[in-house]
């Protein structure tokens, strides 16, 4: 067998092993002499695996990586790397800042940092959904009262009239009481986006939950697709309002079957456990959000020009779609301290809710 390879370089462990981002040692033949936790989940490789390993033959990086070593190595001082592609050759390229410093004890080491952008895009952009979706509540509300009185008066003022005309004016009457009737509809659900209560956490088995909400797709919208289950059924419970998480399940699946109608009929739920996660809050330390579900579909995809604002309200990639759905999914989402994230290609569609774990003082619902 061959030699597990390692250069002997003492590596804090405590310190390493906290890091939040991917990084990895690099010896003077370019080879992985040590990775980190959040390394070993980006390259999707073990450590035992990756040490010894040509560092460039396990990462694709769109930038002159042999020069910059040098340059880091030669002028004992650090190298940052924006805006970069990188890629594995197994995943999509990921936008990413590098960072690429000689270790101030031994500078035959360095230490590549890899941050991928798009963590930081999405989270900013999950903390101004939040915002705009409590805007769009307070106009939902408003709208719905103003609008809905209205319409009743127009809809019985064209029934009363229609009683006095003949069949071809009726028509006219007909369709007037048609549309109202489907603005007032329109206008409930507007309603209904203005009216999620605060949620009653409790422990909860997230597949209770996905299993509910799969089973209303089945006898419904989803009759006419194959609903597959990837389940980790070791995953704990999670801290949520059930109905509330059913929801939010409910709607990604009917999300991911009215994109399938065209092209696709496969809907995938997988659960599974990712360490990789934290955030942030505005008090307190950061929240670990390990439990993740995703809903895949091989529809279409998400139409370019609407991607990075798919959950704002209003923002829709269907003819007839209202844009409240996944608005509504991302401000639960985010009233349960989670995460929801989207990657969408033409085939290929990940919806991924990101949850943490119950206190440990609780049992499952």
């Amino acid at each position: 067998m061959t030699p597990v390879y390692r250069q002997p370089y003492p590596v804090p462990g405590v310190i390493w092993a906290s890091l939040p981002i991917p990084a990895l040692l690099v010896g003077l033949d370019g080879r992985v002499a040590e990775v980190n936790p959040a390394g070993e989940i980006f390259l999707n490789l073990s450590s035992r695996a990756l040490m010894g390993q040509p560092v460039l033959d396990r990462l694709v990086i769109d930038a002159p990586m042999e020069e910059a070593f040098s340059r880091a190595r030669k002028n004992q001082s650090p190298i940052f790397i924006n805006d970069v592609d990188v890629t594995t050759g197994e995943r999509a390229p990921v936008q990413c800042n590098l960072q690429i410093a000689p270790m101030n004890d031994n500078a035959d080491f360095l230490m590549v940092l890899i941050s991928p952008r798009d963590i930081a895009d999405r989270l900013g952009r999950s903390m101004s959904v939040k915002s705009a979706a409590k805007s769009a509540i307070g106009m939902a509300e408003m709208l719905a009262h103003e609008i809905k009185n209205p319409l009743a008066g127009i809809s019985g003022a064209a029934q009363l009239l229609s009683m006095g005309l003949n069949a071809e004016d009726r028509e006219l009457t007909d369709l007037i009481v048609e549309e109202t009737r489907r603005i007032v509809k329109l206008l409930e659900q507007v309603e209904q986006f203005g009216n999620v209560r605060p949620p009653e956490r409790r422990a909860v088995n997230i597949h209770d939950a996905l299993d509910r909400a799969r089973k209303s797709a089945m006898v419904g919208f989803a009759a006419h697709m194959q609903i597959i289950e990837d389940y980790d059924p070791s995953l704990p419970p999670t801290y949520a309002d059930p109905d509330q998480l059913m929801q939010v399940f409910l709607n990604l699946i009917k999300n991911a079957a009215e994109a399938c109608k065209t092209t696709g009929t496969t809907i995938r739920l997988r659960t599974f456990y990712d360490l990789s996660l934290r955030l942030r809050r505005k008090l307190g330390k950061p929240s670990v959000l390990p439990l993740n579900v995703e809903i895949i579909d091989d529809g279409p995809g998400i139409a370019p020009e609407i991607a990075a604002d798919i959950f704002e309200p209003f923002v829709s990639g269907r003819e007839n779609g209202t844009g409240l759905g996944l608005a509504l999914v991302s401000k639960i989402i985010s009233d349960h301290e989670g995460w929801i994230q989207v990657d969408s290609v033409p085939g290929r569609t990940v919806f991924r809710v990101s949850l943490p774990v119950a206190p440990k003082s609780m049992e499952a619902d």
